[in-house]
């Protein structure tokens, strides 16, 4: 028997949609159904947009073949056998049309990786079952110095959006002091993404260095409001900028991506004055394409200016000469040059492990 099958304009190509009525995302209260076509034709109505935020991008594919639904598991680092993954190599089966880039992981290893060029690349990998597009912050004629600088503002426990954007008003206000000038978008859950444009002149460590340097002057101004401590039992109820999201091989989902959520929410770029008054959930696969219509992309000016960083590791030095020098790299990476002892703080004796356990 013949599998159902549309098609649908991807720019130039016409691109194949097999089960287009398998239900992605269940209907919740204040959001319809989505099925696969819908979430193929929602990239393709922000395409100017998704295509800003992934063109000459090595890109890994977040794939949830057989849709979002309650008790699906995402296969992880450390967890594998689950309903969903991440896709790092071009698939079997990929379109003539898909370009690639070498890319090549703290270990040594390398890999060709999907490198959006052009909208049928993203239409056909949401035909995937791709709901969310993980770019490096390289292009592809240099993989080994980044073009962005990216700004994880993560509230912890007992934090909320609220407090990412009371962070975030600070981080402008910084930003501002280094010259910068920051895009920011909401990262489709309680998060806050803000990305500046750098010369691609660094190296994967010096990003990493800016950022925690960025970090470190946040925790000056907002002491007790802002950590850069990696091991959750040392962050307390703080806004953790995530520094390591600019390690070599770490990624955050795009502007415009959906998140694996119930409602189909989606990575929204905003406008700074308008962070106070908005909640993440008002950006989703059903809302996000008139919004777009209306105002565009917000982030269509990204690539206007690149900055130095020479600033922020100014900074970092500054600080490494006072005693406080790099901080750890995830526990999958192998030791990286410059890294101090990972000595994880104790479970037994932190009296917020429940807590943490259940983050």
């Amino acid at each position: 028997m013949a599998t159902e099958a549309t098609t649908v304009q991807a720019g130039e190509r016409e691109v194949r949609v097999s089960s287009p009525s398998r239900v992605i995302f269940a209907a919740t209260d204040r959001t319809p159904e989505i099925t696969k076509v819908e979430v193929v034709e929602y990239y393709l109505s922000v395409g100017d947009g998704i295509m800003r935020a992934l063109r000459e991008r090595p890109t890994t594919l977040e794939r949830w073949p057989k849709g979002v639904h309650e008790g699906m598991v995402l296969s992880t680092r450390e967890r594998g056998g689950g309903d969903a993954f991440f896709q790092k190599r071009v698939p079997k089966g990929a379109p003539d049309y898909l370009e690639t880039a070498t890319i090549t992981f703290p270990s040594g290893r390398f890999a060709d990786e999907i490198c959006p060029t052009e909208p049928a690349v993203v239409a056909w990998a949401a035909h995937m079952g791709t709901i969310t597009f993980h770019p490096w912050p390289v292009r592809r004629a240099d993989v080994d110095h980044p073009d962005e600088l990216r700004i994880d503002l993560d509230p912890q426990p007992g934090t909320d959006f609220k407090d990412a954007v009371r962070v975030a008003a600070t981080a402008k206000a910084l930003l501002e002091d280094l010259g910068y000038r920051g895009f920011p978008k909401t990262s489709g859950g309680r998060g806050i993404h803000i990305y500046v444009r750098i010369e691609p002149k660094w190296t994967f460590t010096d990003v990493r260095h800016a950022a925690i340097a960025f970090g470190r002057e946040l925790e000056r101004r907002l002491p007790g409001e802002v950590t850069t401590k990696w091991w959750k039992e040392e962050r307390g109820e703080c806004i953790f900028v995530d520094y390591n999201q600019n390690a070599r091989d770490r990624t955050i989902a795009s502007a415009y991506s959906i998140r694996p959520k119930p409602g189909a929410p989606v990575s929204a770029p905003v406008h700074w004055d308008e962070l106070p008054h908005i909640t993440p959930e008002m950006f989703n696969v059903a809302t996000m394409p008139q919004r777009f219509q209306e105002l565009g992309d917000l982030h269509a000016e990204i690539d206007d200016v690149h900055h130095s960083l020479e600033p922020l590791l100014e900074l970092y030095e500054r600080d490494e000469a006072e005693g406080s020098g790099d901080m750890p790299y995830p526990p999958d990476y192998p030791k990286m040059p410059g890294e101090p002892k990972r000595v994880q703080p104790s479970r037994d004796t932190d009296r917020k492990t429940e807590r943490d356990a259940q983050d």
